[in-house]
């Protein structure tokens, strides 16, 4: 008997680890009453800490759409490289970091519709490289896990790349000198040139225009449906437009 006791309180706790490790419907979620979202807070000015406080254009629209769904908004921090990968342990519900929609990110995580849209051009100190085919022999910078270090892995011909933890890691790389130039999104790259007024730093043309969604986990349709609805409700009802001249004095929607 204690025995047989002892495997059902297991069999239990084994049970309750296995529902937690799933990820929230939008039933699920609307019955907490929370949205937890989930950002790697380093790439101003989508999505930093500012005094220890989330803030930015993505974190200021998360905010958004969970009073669109009459959520209440709760955020979390997560490296870049781990963000779409940490779905099975239930610490957050939906992704906003500024996410390249790629064909092999959407196999392990479903896209919302695109909440915007930017493009990727090349960072360097004046005089420093801002053309693909200036790349060659040169030493680059990108940050770990994103399109821009794939982009760059994949050229042709010879060249050393440094990876970096995080956008701002980056930036500061290339604002001391410690690399030639880096791949990364162009309103990335405008916020590294006010952020550091002496390094005279400059930008190359667009490479190639990129659509950012917000991720949820694979088969995730219903919260991804809610996303989706509030997404639209604010692009058309004026505070979207508001949001994105705050930061951007122009309307990144895609």
């Amino acid at each position: 008997m204690i025995v047989s006791i002892r495997f059902l309180l297991a069999s239990l706790l084994l049970s309750q680890l296995s529902f937690g490790a799933q990820a929230r419907t939008y039933d699920q979620v609307r019955s907490s009453g929370v949205l937890r979202l989930a950002t790697s807070a380093d790439y101003e000015p989508f999505n930093y800490l500012k005094n220890n406080q989330f803030t930015g254009f993505e974190v200021e629209l998360g905010n958004l759409l969970a009073k669109q769904m009459n959520l209440k908004p709760v955020w979390v921090k997560v490296d870049f490289d781990s963000l779409l990968n940490d779905f099975d342990k239930s610490n957050y519900d939906v992704v906003i970091a500024s996410h390249a929609m790629t064909s092999t990110r959407a196999k392990i995580v479903d896209f919302t519709q695109p909440h915007y849209c930017g493009g990727n051009l090349l960072l360097a100190l004046k005089g420093g490289p801002l053309t693909t085919k200036a790349l060659e022999n040169k030493t680059l910078g990108a940050e770990s896990g994103s399109v821009n270090l794939t982009f760059l892995q994949k050229l042709p011909f010879k060249k050393q790349i440094k990876v970096y933890p995080s956008t701002e890691a980056t930036y500061r790389a290339v604002a001391l000198g410690q690399v030639d130039a880096a791949l990364t999104d162009r309103f990335g790259a405008a916020s590294a040139v006010k952020l550091y007024p002496k390094a005279n730093l400059v930008l190359g043309e667009v490479l190639w225009r990129v659509a950012s969604g917000m991720a949820v986990s694979k088969g995730n349709a219903t919260l991804k449906t809610a996303l989706n609805t509030a997404l639209a409700t604010v692009l058309k009802d004026g505070s979207y437009h508001k949001l994105s001249l705050q930061y951007f004095d122009d309307d990144i929607r895609c």
